[in-house]
């Protein structure tokens, strides 16, 4: 199943950027189709240990039966708690791969492609509250106006979210072909599919919380990874892709570098990807979602 799943992006530079120590305790936080974690299991020993976490119930599917993979049903949000509750304070390493699954865009029902006609959902977690209709519905229009323009980059952020409100009064904005028909005197002509995409990250970061939740994991990674550890995070868009950054250079997503009484730099990592590392021609001909990718990679103090 995992190849028409999610074909896995920069494989060998995240395997080789998590210096894989055979006997070590490795995390993978984004599970998806298990691609990384297959690659992962290959480079431990019978001592060696992986942990993956996905909350989506597709990716369960998708599980390994392999005696040094634990499998955790949670968003990583929660890494600290449930290494502990799985008896592991410290772990030697973790990757994130910060994408949506092109499985989840192309199962119409779950509501994150702008190509299938289906309610208007986006939630990772089925059993999350929030969906994107709820938003289009509900949210005031200011808010709309914030969330198109900062998790979107909308160029018409303020004029989309009028659309939204003032045609919600006549009808409730509950499917794609709802939503379209309500902002259609907006959407760009012969820009459609880019604009459509900007308008949905944004819909989708909102429901799942997403820059939120990175934040909470990665302040997380600083407290349970050993000294030496490494931590492979690869993102998409540069909502991500800054605080990954910021963090991995700062130990904080704004602001300078705290420094102790005596000047020397309070942070918990020292950067290995100076620039962050992209795929090469080979691998984009192969697969078209690694164009956007980004990945970072830091060491524990």
């Amino acid at each position: 199943m995992e190849n028409n799943y999610h074909i896995p992006v920069l494989l060998k530079e995240c395997i080789d950027g998590l210096n894989i120590n055979p006997d070590g305790v490795y995390v993978d936080v984004t599970f998806g189709g298990g691609g990384h974690s297959k690659e992962i299991l290959k480079h431990l020993s019978p001592k060696g240990v992986l942990i993956a976490f996905d909350q989506d119930p597709d990716a369960q599917r998708n599980k390994i039966d392999d005696s040094r993979f634990l499998f955790v049903d949670q968003n990583f949000a929660f890494l600290k708690n449930n290494l502990r509750l799985l008896g592991y304070k410290q772990v030697d390493g973790i990757l994130a791969d910060l994408g949506v699954s092109s499985h989840q865009f192309n199962e119409p029902e779950r509501g994150f492609s702008t190509r299938f006609e289906s309610v208007l959902d986006m939630r990772m977690d089925k059993q999350g509250s929030l969906t994107a209709a709820e938003v289009l519905n509900t949210y005031e229009e200011d808010k709309l106006h914030k969330i198109f323009g900062i998790y979107g980059e909308v160029k018409n952020a303020k004029s989309l979210a009028k659309a939204v409100v003032t045609s919600r009064t006549v009808r409730p904005i509950v499917t794609l072909a709802d939503f379209k028909t309500a902002v259609a005197a907006h959407i760009p002509k012969g820009k459609e599919h880019k604009y459509m995409a900007q308008v949905f990250q944004a819909l989708r970061i909102e429901v799942n919380q997403e820059i939120d939740v990175l934040e909470r994991f990665l302040e997380q990674t600083a407290e349970v990874l050993k000294p030496g550890g490494r931590l492979v995070v690869m993102s998409y868009h540069s909502l991500e892709d800054r605080p990954v950054k910021n963090f991995m250079a700062k130990g904080k997503f704004r602001g300078e570098v705290e420094k102790d009484f005596y000047g020397n730099q309070q942070k918990p990592f020292n950067v290995v990807t100076r620039k962050a590392v992209i795929a090469d021609e080979a691998e984009l001909e192969q697969n078209s979602r690694a164009r956007s990718a980004k990945l970072r990679i830091g060491e524990k103090i």
